[in-house]
């Protein structure tokens, strides 16, 4: 674990930002006819379109709004975190522009984080990716069997089986019928189909997984070439993950190449890979971070995890990610005391964070110490309008004051919910948060709710 660093930001970055509704005027003007009578013609004006007048949706909050005094937010906060609810509840709350905390409860106790996990992840891709990076999946001749080809993984879970008129699940996705048609124009002979998973290492599911997800379609066993994140339906909502996930696309290969898919196989450690006859690339990094932010994609959580150990020279494997993410946060300044992390989804019951860790990244994140970090907070979905945030903070008052003025990773587990983003309150000012609820009551993720919408509200400066 490394030393806590404080950053202290000195301004908050331009992209946080109040969202106003935007009006246009336009005024059309008369249109003149020649068919009329002269009277009318006479009378008729010709007037030209009034111009269109666009006003700023979107500008920059003055850093001289008042910040909230320690002792108000605490008053506001205090009936809104008694909530028995929350069951076994720690938070964070610091001021966006100077860095100083401004509220906190158990904020050093590791809790489970659930999907607010994925919020290291992303930061941590910030920090070792490029932005435009893309991931390659191809395919070999192999050199000592004429006629067999070999579907090589490159980590990339977007690549689709949809047909090619068809949307595919992640946008700008490339598909496997792109890689069948570089084949034939090849001109190999293709009698057979294998697989190559030599990309990843380790075990394909993690400590603190539950097989059932994979029925349920949270997860796929994690393989370095999937087909649409593993979805045994490419473009349904409701799609089941498979249990196979690379050999279902060595098959789908196989039949788009019109041989035998009941003879598709993993390769052994011994076949020679000859010529690549065939290859396509992955979205670029941040459409890949952006679907795994908002849609809380475990699948593309845990490739790009993967994605930092190659970068960082770990393996890339369950461990070697984790241990990746957290070096490459710690090496931001970022405290990362008590962080026991399996996975970089946060799917695992067995992940440990602390409010600390991951209020210091929203921290990072809003301040200019660490540029690299600043897109993360356009990652963060919308409270009432996008992402896993879309249908919440609409039902009650509080809640319905935070719509559009909150961003937040989500987490959610059995008895887990967690908020890590950040939030304008009512004076202006620009505060970051994080609030872990174990153990919750049923109305857990309602109660975590009303704790970041009281934020919102407060203001607490006078």
């Amino acid at each position: 674990m490394r030393p806590t660093r404080w950053r202290r930001s000195t301004h908050v970055l331009v992209g946080v930002a109040v969202l106003l509704l935007v009006t246009a005027v336009v005024a059309v003007g008369a249109m003149l006819t020649t068919g009329g009578p002269a009277s009318d013609a006479a009378q008729a004006v010709d007037r030209q379109p009034d111009p269109a007048v666009a006003e700023p949706a979107v500008f920059g909050l003055a850093h001289t709004a008042p910040e909230p005094k320690p002792t108000l937010l605490a008053a506001r906060l205090a009936p809104v975190v008694a909530d028995p609810n929350l069951g076994r509840f720690t938070g964070r709350v610091t001021d966006a522009v100077t860095g100083t905390e401004l509220w906190t409860q158990g904020a050093s106790i590791p809790m489970q984080p659930a999907s607010t996990n994925k919020t290291l992840t992303a930061a941590a891709a910030l920090l070792a990716l490029d932005r435009d990076a893309t991931l390659r999946t191809t395919v070999h001749t192999d050199v000592d069997s004429p006629g067999v080809v070999i579907l090589k993984g490159g980590g990339d879970p977007t690549l689709s089986a949809a047909g090619p008129k068809t949307q595919t699940w992640y946008r700008n996705a490339a598909r496997i019928a792109d890689l069948a048609d570089q084949v034939r124009a090849s001109g190999t002979a293709v009698r057979s189909v294998m697989v190559d998973l030599s990309a990843y290492s380790g075990p394909t599911m993690a400590p603190g997984w539950d097989p059932l997800d994979i029925q349920n379609g949270d997860i796929a066993p994690i393989e370095s070439v999937m087909l649409d994140g593993g979805r045994t339906q490419p473009v349904s909502v409701e799609s089941r993950r498979s249990n196979t996930p690379g050999l279902d696309a060595g098959r789908a290969l196989a039949v788009a190449l019109g041989v035998n898919p009941a003879k598709v196989g993993v390769v052994p450690s011994t076949v020679v890979e000859g010529d690549e006859i065939a290859s396509v690339s992955s979205p670029p990094l941040m459409e890949r971070l952006r679907d795994m932010m908002n849609a809380s994609d475990n699948v593309m959580a845990e490739s790009i995890g993967r994605e930092v150990a190659a970068a960082l020279g770990r393996p890339q494997s369950f461990d070697g990610a984790a241990h990746a993410v957290l070096d490459e946060i710690g090496d931001a300044g970022i405290d990362t005391t008590g962080a026991v992390l399996f996975d970089s989804s946060g799917l695992s019951i067995d992940d440990r964070l602390t409010a600390q860790t991951l209020d210091e990244v929203v921290v990072a994140a809003t301040g200019d110490e660490e540029p690299r970090l600043r897109p993360l907070v356009d990652l963060l979905p919308i409270a009432g309008g996008s992402g896993t945030l879309s249908n919440r903070f609409l039902d009650t008052a509080p809640g319905r004051d935070a719509a559009g003025f909150l961003r937040a990773k989500t987490g959610s587990l059995t008895g887990t919910n967690a908020l890590a983003g950040i939030v304008t309150d009512a004076s202006g000012r620009v505060l970051t948060f994080s609030l872990i609820s174990n153990e919750a009551g049923p109305t857990g993720r309602t109660s975590i709710d009303a704790v970041a919408a009281a934020l919102r509200s407060c203001g607490c400066s006078a």
